[in-house]
């Protein structure tokens, strides 16, 4: 079966990018896609028998709104397999991107004016966000960032089968990460920033994994999280989620944080999984 990814969004989030980076990966790409023709060019692809790669598509708006939510649920419905990846950004940043590069966004025309334009684009897809499997918000990356980001999603070809799941751990003083599943606080547990030889090192090291994890409290929170994640994780995959992301926070994302995010991929794999994993702020 031929595995397909859509990828659509807000008109300046980053669209072309991620198709530039699944092309390097290996997927066949197809960019500009108007949305009526995603049953059509997929029909067309799962009958290609001389390369296996999978198949980006690659949506924008400009073809129309209203057919984007249609044409992705028919495509879901002829029983393929798809992803979806919605693009993000806030209006801001949106206005910068277009300011610096001069182009005009699909919709200025209509409404006179570049923020209008945006924000009338959000909100006619407001659904299709709504329901993608990845939401990525591309506000604070830049062209490097967005590429890992690609490559950690869609870089490896295994375990696409199941729910792939990415553990990251964050600081809150940096903002709670947009789009992410579960998130869980780790800021009432010890803080090892108060312990002097503590607070130069991270949670990827072994003693602060150790006095984090030297409280009953810890392992508390681990026992229920455990539990929560042993519930759960059949359900999604039941459900058909391709994809979870599970997230830590603690204040600054360098100590307790990455030290439960640590814990919780090493308990994966113990179960015979592959999470991924990403410490967002370890290094700020």
């Amino acid at each position: 079966m031929v595995e397909f990814v859509v990828v659509t969004g807000l008109s300046g989030a980053g669209r072309t990018q991620v198709g530039n980076t699944l092309e390097d990966l290996g997927w066949f790409v197809i960019d500009n896609l108007p949305s009526e023709l995603i049953p059509k060019v997929a029909e067309l692809a799962r009958f290609r028998t001389s390369s296996p790669a999978p198949v980006a598509l690659i949506v924008g708006s400009e073809g129309g709104f209203e057919e984007v939510a249609p044409a992705l649920e028919q495509l879901r419905s002829s029983g393929a397999q798809v992803r979806t990846v919605f693009l993000d950004a806030a209006n801001a940043t949106l206005v910068r991107r277009y300011g610096d590069t001069k182009r005009r966004h699909p919709l200025l025309a209509d409404i006179g004016s570049v923020e209008g334009a945006i924000e009338e684009e959000r909100h006619r897809l407001a659904s299709v966000r709504e329901s993608a499997d990845i939401v990525i918000d591309t506000t604070d990356l830049n062209v490097h960032d967005l590429r890992r980001r690609v490559v950690d999603l869609f870089g490896e070809s295994d375990g696409r089968d199941s729910t792939q799941i990415t553990v990251m751990s964050f600081g809150y003083k940096h903002g709670v990460p947009p789009d992410v599943d579960l998130v869980f606080d780790c800021r009432f547990l010890p803080n090892p920033h108060w312990v002097e030889e503590l607070r130069p090192l991270t949670g990827l090291d072994t003693d602060v994994q150790e006095y984090v994890g030297s409280f009953e409290l810890t392992d508390q929170f681990m026992e229920r999280i455990e539990g929560l994640l042993e519930l759960l994780l059949p359900a999604y995959l039941e459900e058909g989620k391709s994809v979870l992301t599970v997230a830590f926070g603690c204040t600054g994302g360098r100590h307790r944080s990455v030290s439960m995010a640590e814990r919780l991929a090493g308990w994966l794999r113990e179960r015979g999984m592959e999470p991924r994993i990403r410490h967002r702020d370890v290094g700020k």
